[in-house]
């Protein structure tokens, strides 16, 4: 099944969620679209101007694409203009897995399992609400395999929960492993969201990441 991050837009904005993903955190305005990729809609489109929900719905209900459904022309424009590519799942769990060797101190890093095929925690200086509440962070995030991998950046395929790889995936997967109960849970998740940060300068890119995120938690 390929994401369509469309649907998962439309659904949160009936759900009155959009307009809050799309508040810019520092000025309290809207995101920027910081990319010329629209700017033949008009001038409401253009590099300098803030990204709204009736400009991304209705009838441009289909104008945000993820890198794996965007025309070839753009992804070429993009990443001349922006340098912005994508990497490859593999190279992401590679380096997600250098991040948890150091957190762990230890080769298997996050691989490490208990005899209930849980992720081990061997002491109290590495205890799983530590692991949760680890800070971090992803400088220019795009949208964000990272953090929450939801999909092959390259296919769009959608990836089953337990083959997920991204930074917040692995919080979510020790928070589900480890809760005493619902209520813990919820908890939890929201704190290793908290704990989870990523930055990026267009827009487009930007609000797919944050619902990425957001979609991640509640998929968890």
């Amino acid at each position: 099944m390929t994401v369509n991050i469309q649907d998962d837009i439309l659904r949160l904005h009936s759900m009155g969620l959009l307009d809050r993903l799309l508040q810019d955190k520092a000025t309290k305005g809207k995101i920027l679209w910081a990319t010329d990729a629209y700017s033949r809609f008009g001038d409401c489109y253009t590099p300098g101007n803030e990204i709204r929900p009736q400009r991304i719905t209705g009838e441009h209900s289909d104008l945000i694409k993820t890198r794996a459904r965007r025309a070839m022309e753009q992804r070429t424009a993009r990443t001349r203009q922006h340098a912005e590519v994508f990497t490859p799942l593999w190279i992401v769990k590679k380096m997600n897995d250098v991040a948890d060797e150091q957190w762990f101190g230890r080769k298997t890093g996050f691989y490490q399992l208990t005899e209930e095929g849980k992720i081990a925690f061997t002491n109290n200086q590495k205890h799983w609400k530590l692991y949760v509440d680890a800070r971090r962070l992803e400088i220019t995030c795009g949208e964000a395999p990272f953090l929450a991998t939801r999909y092959d950046v390259e296919t769009g395929e959608a990836l089953p929960v337990e083959e997920r790889i991204g930074l917040l995936d692995r919080k979510l997967r020790v928070v589900s492993e480890n809760a005493a109960d619902l209520a813990e849970w919820k908890t939890w998740a929201l704190r290793a969201v908290q704990a989870t940060y990523g930055y990026e300068l267009q827009g487009d890119n930007l609000l797919i990441a944050r619902v990425n995120v957001l979609c991640s938690k509640e998929m968890a």
